[in-house]
């Protein structure tokens, strides 16, 4: 096997020499001053919207130190270059540079027509074991929205990448597995569920405990470092109760083992709202906190009351006399139910932990909202090895491949994000104010201008609106917080 070096590009020759590879020490990045990062420029737009994040990022950190650090930049394959250089669409070495350097930004990739694997953005997940997906969506002023009040989107997404439909277990109609699959159901004596078994492709969705528990985690301690409101588990137990249905019992095991002393759930702050305000009988507790209390049977009856007694008993002095309002509220939503909600109750919505495919139609719905998934960026993380890529929600827009055309916000705020990872707040905050400024002035890309009135705005081409960031970039002289 060719060595990572051989088949990598530094931006500039001889950087090699000058750069240092970020490292890991007792579970704690440990960033140099002059950090080597690989970087995809992407398929169809990747290059056009790469060269002008580049630029954003590289002045940020000049203006920032003052040449005291800076990013050496070294080119991997994958897509498009991936097959003209070696031959595949996702080397194996372009995984070895992410898995040795640590940490990665990549610009939106192609899947090649017949490629063996699911998309190329989710093997590169899988390799890795990015398991945490990270989507903020937050409203800037001047963007252009379809609704009344765009300001209220302040909305952070953690979808789980590894598991779901998104691990990739598919089997074609007509083959084999099919055959087997469709035997087995027969002895489970469920075959009847599937109406045309001659005609049947079959997925398989594995969710499990452990990887609902760790991006649960991140969630709710992103929740709690960022001083938020609530964290609410997505899903679709109603209908898929082992998987999407376990996802929610596991997830609020973790909250309220883990996490104990800082949340509470939903349901626990009923029962002690109810007795604070004086309903101290359980059973009335109980009628409160299911209307249908007298409908149930004398079994359902007995395990809400041991429930509600249950809650009362171990956190009634942790919790109650109002320091419940203070907690963490750990809250669970139907998916289809949430997708309605994010538009109709927007501000209620703080931090949002789901699986992989409803992760991507929220987050989406959600960036539609605050004017597309043009602005809208993301982060790829493992928190236990500290490995992070960094990528932007749009795809490829072949179309528009070398017009110097497409907004190139989105992996901006990606990198924007990769530098706070880093550590490096102070060029971070450069990208965030530069960005925001260009759009308040309504200098934008034509995916903005067409958005907004006719006769407003100043329509950019890719290339510009990066000049027209960095000639916004300002110290707003806050604090710095860090997100990770």
């Amino acid at each position: 096997m060719k060595s990572v070096k051989s088949v990598c590009r530094f931006a500039k020759k001889g950087q090699v020499r000058l750069a240092s590879t970020i490292t890991t020490e007792n579970g704690v990045l440990k960033v140099p001053n002059d950090p080597i990062i690989p970087f995809i420029e992407g398929d169809g737009s990747g290059p056009d919207v790469w060269k002008a994040t580049r630029f954003a990022l590289d002045t940020a950190v000049e203006k920032a130190y003052k040449g005291t650090r800076k990013i050496h930049w070294l080119e991997v394959f994958a897509g498009l270059k991936g097959l003209q250089s070696l031959g595949k669409a996702l080397p194996s070495e372009t995984i070895s540079a992410f898995s040795r350097y640590m940490v990665g930004i990549k610009g939106p990739l192609a899947t090649p027509v017949g490629y063996p694997g699911g998309s190329l953005q989710s093997e590169i997940r899988q390799a890795l074991d990015l398991y945490c997906c990270i989507r903020p969506i937050h409203y800037t002023e001047g963007l252009p929205s379809p609704m009344k009040h765009p300001e209220h989107v302040h909305c952070t997404v953690f979808r789980d990448t590894t598991e779901d439909v998104y691990a990739g277990i598919e089997f074609p109609m007509g083959s084999s597995e099919c055959s087997e699959l469709y035997h087995f159901l027969q002895e489970q004596n469920v075959s009847s569920k599937v109406r045309f078994p001659l005609t049947t492709a079959y997925g398989i969705k594995p969710i499990s405990k452990a990887g609902t528990e760790r991006v649960v985690t991140a969630a709710i301690k992103y929740a709690l470092k960022k001083g938020k409101t609530n964290v609410d588990l997505v899903h679709k137990g109603n209908i898929q109760k082992f998987t999407e249905g376990g996802f929610k019992d596991w997830g609020y095991g973790l909250a309220t083992s883990k996490f104990r002393d800082q949340c509470v759930t939903e349901r626990e702050s009923w029962i002690l709202g109810n007795y604070e305000a004086g309903v101290t009988d359980v059973v009335e507790n109980c009628k409160q906190v299911e209307p249908g209390y007298d409908m149930m049977t004398p079994m359902q009856q007995k395990e809400l009351q041991i429930e509600v007694g249950g809650v009362l008993k171990s956190i009634l002095n942790t919790h109650g006399n109002g320091k419940w309002k203070q907690k963490l509220l750990i809250r669970d939503t139907i998916a289809d139910i949430t997708l309605q909600q994010i538009m109709t109750r927007t501000r209620e919505f703080d931090v949002i932990v789901t699986m992989s495919l409803n992760g991507a139609y929220i987050s989406d719905a959600l960036a539609a909202q605050i004017g597309g998934v043009g602005i809208a960026p993301g982060a790829n993380v493992n928190f236990e090895t500290g490995h992070a890529l960094f990528e932007a929600n749009h795809g490829t827009a072949p179309k528009y491949a070398g017009l110097d055309k497409v907004n190139p916000g989105g992996l901006m705020l990606s990198g924007e994000m990769m530098l706070r990872y880093l550590g490096w707040n102070e060029a971070s905050v450069l990208i965030r104010n530069g960005v925001k400024a260009a759009i308040k002035n309504q200098t934008v890309t034509y995916d903005f201008k067409r958005l907004l009135a006719k006769g407003e705005g100043k329509e950019l081409k890719c290339s510009d609106f990066a000049k027209a960031v960095v000639e916004n970039m300002f110290d707003d002289g806050r604090p710095v917080k860090p997100v990770w």
